[in-house]
């Protein structure tokens, strides 16, 4: 019994839905372990200041890529003026993407969390309809629309209802989708790639996010905070740093596929 041989566009399409499968695989691991995470740190050890947390992201951001970069380990392209003027867009949606969704975190319980951000992958669908004229099936629109039901079902006994909690999370799925758009658009460029759009994207936001946390009191309030010297604490916070630059290069990966 022969074995049939593949031609090379067919293993090029195999390779490549191989790599869209993984892709959305390492996507999905990186939510679930930030989701929790975050979670962990802002509710269960009571941490005030999601405006902080999200600003240590940042800050871990730039530093962890720009020591790569030094190290030769990755690669991206120096700043210069058409890079940022395509990037700053981004960075906006940025900023509205993390605080909301931070701030949803802190207020809702996972279930429900998990129920309204569901919503982000039909916002992304319509917004992919309208801005990239992409056209999904009806399998994949069942599937978005099955995905929002189970969600429902599964956390319909813990569905407690948190006005602001609904509001930050649902912004936040706008954000996710504008997000998901602006990231394919400027992916598809090739011009910065994903390190150098993650490293400018939290570049141009790092300044104005700084000044905001110290202005409006939260960098004095977290210092404040009374469980710095507990490890269990430590290992979170600095766990959601890493945990969030994972999950924005699964994002680049995700969209770049």
């Amino acid at each position: 019994m022969q074995t049939e041989m593949l031609t090379p566009q067919q293993q090029q399409e195999s390779a490549l839905r191989l790599k869209k499968i993984l892709s959305a695989l390492g996507y999905a691991v990186a939510s679930l372990l930030m989701m929790t995470v975050n979670k962990t740190v802002l509710t269960s050890y009571g941490f005030p200041s999601y405006e902080v947390l999200g600003l240590g992201q940042i800050v871990a951001t730039v530093v962890v890529l720009r020591t790569a970069k030094a190290l030769t380990w990755i690669s991206f392209p120096d700043a210069n003026t058409n890079g940022a003027r395509r990037a700053w867009p981004l960075s906006l949606i940025f900023i509205g993407n993390l605080f909301f969704g931070l701030g949803g975190t802190k207020k809702l319980s996972l279930p429900m969390f998990t129920v309204l951000r569901r919503f982000s992958i039909l916002f992304t669908m319509i917004a992919e309809v309208i801005f990239l004229k992409g056209r999904p099936s009806v399998k994949v629109q069942l599937s978005v629309y099955g995905m929002i039901i189970g969600s429902i079902v599964a956390a319909s006994g813990d569905l407690g209802f948190d006005a602001v909690g609904y509001f930050f999370l649902l912004i936040n799925d706008v954000f996710t989708a504008a997000n998901g758009v602006a990231t394919k658009k400027l992916l598809n460029s090739k011009e910065l790639g994903e390190y150098g759009l993650l490293y400018y994207n939290s570049l141009f936001v790092l300044v104005p996010l700084l000044t905001f946390v110290v202005m409006s009191g939260q960098f004095e309030k977290a210092l404040s905070f009374q469980r710095w010297s507990e490890w269990g604490f430590i290992v979170g916070f600095f766990s959601v740093l890493l945990h969030g630059i994972h999950h924005q290069l699964h994002n680049c990966d995700v969209h770049h596929v």
